[in-house]
């Protein structure tokens, strides 16, 4: 399969964006016309930029392009949430986190970095033969992934898709950048492949945290109708137990979500409007 599966989006800057065209083409006219004015616009110019690396190191921030953070209105009146799962697959630890989630009866999305997937095909089909969605978290899961250009960004995306599709059998359509890190280039990049941005309503900090019980409260702590969850089914980090964190407060959380009356669900299913059929 290709990407060319899911067509492409119309790419709309936002406000943010269009200020800071704005500012950098007034900036280079005042430069032309009075060349000593430079001072103030490198100082417009340069506070400009800031703002922009803000937004970029800030994984919830809607500044420099789409980004769903919580579940529709519809999803919400429903009782819906998304469990989602990012890094993996793991060999050794997305099986037991399916077996968990089958023990609900629970569905999540889970958004898997490319070469992982290429090396672990088995457990990708296997997330997918069990009713859950396989999302696009990019190919190498790079440190550098917030500094790639435009072309950078499209090789490295489109790779994990069509990698991704081939084995899942139907295409990703939600990304999440490696660790929620962005640039203002990633949305048009997204928009050209079909893909829509989302990261998480809360975080429970799993893939650093040393004890299960910080994660759960800050995955439950005023837990609602909507939220977006995010765990990891790729880190090897370990409790005192000598196993994943995730393994230790998945199953307290399931139990918190069934008490709670809430339904987790993927997040194509809660958000089939703005992703389309």
């Amino acid at each position: 399969m290709n990407i060319s599966t899911l067509p492409p989006r119309e790419w709309q800057p936002t406000p943010f964006i269009k200020v800071s065209f704005a500012v950098h083409a007034v900036g280079a006219v005042a430069l032309g016309s009075s060349p000593q004015t430079w001072p103030w616009v490198l100082s417009v110019v340069a506070a400009n930029q800031a703002l922009i690396m803000a937004a970029a190191m800030w994984p919830r921030s809607t500044w420099i392009g789409e980004n769903i953070r919580r579940l529709p209105a519809a999803s919400v009146t429903q009782n819906e949430i998304a469990l989602t799962f990012d890094d993996g697959p793991d060999p050794n630890v997305t099986p037991r986190v399916l077996d968990l989630l089958d023990c609900h009866g629970y569905k999540a999305s889970f958004y898997v970095v490319g070469e992982k997937a290429l090396a672990h095909p088995n457990v990708v089909q296997e997330i997918v033969k069990r009713g859950h969605a396989v999302e696009n978290h990019s190919h190498r899961h790079a440190n550098g992934f917030a500094f790639y250009g435009s072309r950078q960004l499209h090789r490295e995306i489109a790779a994990a898709q069509n990698a991704i599709t081939e084995i899942a059998g139907s295409p990703p359509r939600f990304f999440r950048a490696p660790m929620g890190l962005r640039t203002p280039f990633l949305d048009p990049v997204l928009a050209r492949l079909g893909l829509h941005y989302s990261t998480w309503t809360r975080r429970g900090f799993d893939s650093v945290a040393k004890d299960a019980a910080p994660v759960l409260q800050r995955l439950t702590t005023g837990l609602a109708a909507g939220d977006i969850l995010l765990m990891h089914d790729g880190s090897m980090l370990a409790t005192r137990k000598e196993k994943p964190i995730v393994l230790d407060v998945l199953p307290k959380l399931l139990t918190k979500i069934s008490e709670t009356g809430l339904r987790p669900v993927t997040l194509r299913h809660a958000c089939l409007d703005v992703i389309g059929e």
